[in-house]
């Protein structure tokens, strides 16, 4: 009975978060100052207990390489498929089509369903879902779209044309500078994540058999346990009603990507991952994730609209607890 409580009680921290943000309790944009506590505290407080008090087996980076192969198949199938549509539906199909919300979603809900011990294969599968998400989807469709970074595509002049005029400077020293800055903006993409440079920091330790002290998970499991609750309000407060039609279209088109991969890839978790029931149960569940946080943010900064993608996360958030559920009551561990 706890199991299906569980996610239950999760739904309903999402609902009391989008309540509190319709009643005015919370402001619009507040979601904004959870989002930095979850992704700089909670979440890399909670992947540090996980491998702290959870044994990893060098085997699971298997899992790992499986994770970040799940992230980024889709893109380029998304920028092909949607070769003809206007560049700002692009760039929101491939932003939120690809990438697994891992860390603030399936960490709380899986471990109230199949233990602590889940988090294991979780965190593995996150660290390859990691390096796609925190900034590899993003820098992706920046260059295969030809958006320039720090602009909406509004500021850019968008229009209906499928990608933005390719802008190549025609000096030699201006091209190595854009090639400089191009290298700088891929590294900071990676490296001022936090979450990102966690998993890094972990996977150095693992391959070193260096084990920190104990003292190191006390403090930070009080953080790592307020990752649950923060994550599904701060997902509560990205909610949002559609603007209109072409945002339901839009999400819907998301949907229409994301169900059809996600079938695929947990059939292949379940069916050629060389792990035990326990573990490809595990990695079946992840696969059904919802929309990551980043694609969030990532399609606030280009499309400079935050709440279609809160709305689509929404969904697919809903999406992903009934069908982690389903998954959990109909498949042996």
């Amino acid at each position: 009975m706890s199991s299906l409580i569980h996610p239950i009680t999760l739904l309903l921290i999402i609902f009391v978060g989008y309540g509190f943000k319709r009643f005015h309790i919370f402001g619009d944009n507040d979601y904004r100052v959870l989002q930095r506590v979850v992704f700089n505290l909670t979440l890399p407080a909670a992947i540090i207990v996980s491998f702290l008090n959870n044994s990893h087996d060098l085997s699971l980076l298997w899992v790992t390489l499986f994770g970040f192969v799940c992230g980024m198949i889709p893109i380029p199938i998304l920028y092909f498929a949607s070769r003809r549509r206007p560049v700002s539906e692009r760039a929101f199909l491939m932003l939120n089509g690809a990438g697994f919300n891992i860390g603030n979603f399936c960490f709380p809900v899986m471990q109230g369903m199949l233990g602590s011990a889940s988090l294991v294969p979780g965190a593995m599968f996150d660290m390859g879902n990691c390096v796609v998400v925190s900034a590899g989807s993003n820098l992706l469709t920046l260059r295969l779209l030809h958006i320039q970074p720090g602009k909406t595509l509004k500021e850019q002049g968008a229009g209906d044309a499928p990608v933005l005029p390719k802008i190549t400077p025609k000096d030699k020293d201006a091209r190595r500078l854009a090639r400089i800055a191009a290298i700088k903006n891929i590294l900071k993409g990676f490296f001022t994540s936090v979450p990102f440079d966690c998993y890094l920091l972990m996977i150095v330790l693992m391959l070193t058999g260096v084990t920190l002290p104990g003292v190191v998970s006390t403090v930070l499991e009080p953080f790592a346990n307020a990752n649950g609750f923060c994550s599904m309000l701060m997902v509560g407060m990205l909610m949002d009603l559609p603007a209109g039609r072409n945002d339901v279209k839009q999400v819907l088109r998301v949907l229409a990507w994301r169900l059809p991969f996600a079938a695929l890839f947990a059939a292949f978790a379940w069916f050629v991952l060389p792990f035990d029931a326990s573990i490809r149960k595990a990695v079946v569940m992840l696969c059904f994730a919802p929309t990551a946080i980043f694609a969030t943010l990532f399609s606030d900064k280009v499309l400079g609209n935050a709440r279609m993608a809160g709305f689509c996360l929404s969904v697919t958030a809903i999406l992903g607890m009934i069908a982690l559920t389903a998954i959990n009551f109909l498949i042996p561990a």
